[in-house]
C-alpha cells in the first residue's frame, strides 16, 4: 500500500511538471533556489582592478525585452554592497539592487566558500 502511494504521488508530480511552460518551470526551479539559499558573490574589475563587489546574492538575472523573448545584454540582482571590499557584509552595509552590461565590465560570480 505504501510503494503504490509513492508510485501515485511521484506520477502525479511527473504530470504536474511535464504540463508546465518552460517559464513556470524556471519560476519553480528559482523558487527552490531562493528557499534554499545560494549565497553569491559577484566582483566587477576594471582591468585587473577590483573595484565593486556584492555579497549574499541569492541570483543574478538576464534582463528580457517586454513584448518578446529576447535577452537584454545586462544583468541584475540584489545583494549587500560591500563597500570597504572587506569581504565581510558588515552591519553597516545595506542590501541594493544592482545591474552590469554584459559589454562594459568584467565580472567573476561564485559561491562564498564560507
Amino acid at each position: 500500500m505504501k510503494k503504490m502511494f509513492c508510485l501515485v504521488i511521484a506520477a502525479g508530480t511527473i504530470m504536474f511538471f511535464s504540463g508546465c511552460t518552460q517559464e513556470t518551470q524556471n519560476k519553480i526551479g528559482r523558487s527552490i533556489q531562493n528557499w534554499t539559499g545560494t549565497d553569491g558573490i559577484l566582483e566587477v574589475y576594471a582591468g585587473d582592478k577590483l573595484v565593486k563587489r556584492f555579497m549574499k546574492i541569492d541570483k543574478l538575472t538576464t534582463a528580457s525585452a517586454t513584448g518578446n523573448k529576447s535577452e537584454r545584454p545586462y544583468r541584475f540582482g540584489y545583494g549587500v554592497f560591500d563597500a570597504n571590499m572587506n569581504g565581510v557584509a558588515d552591519k553597516d552595509e545595506k542590501k541594493v539592487y544592482f545591474e552590469f552590461s554584459d559589454y562594459s565590465t568584467s565580472y567573476i560570480f561564485y559561491e562564498d566558500p564560507k
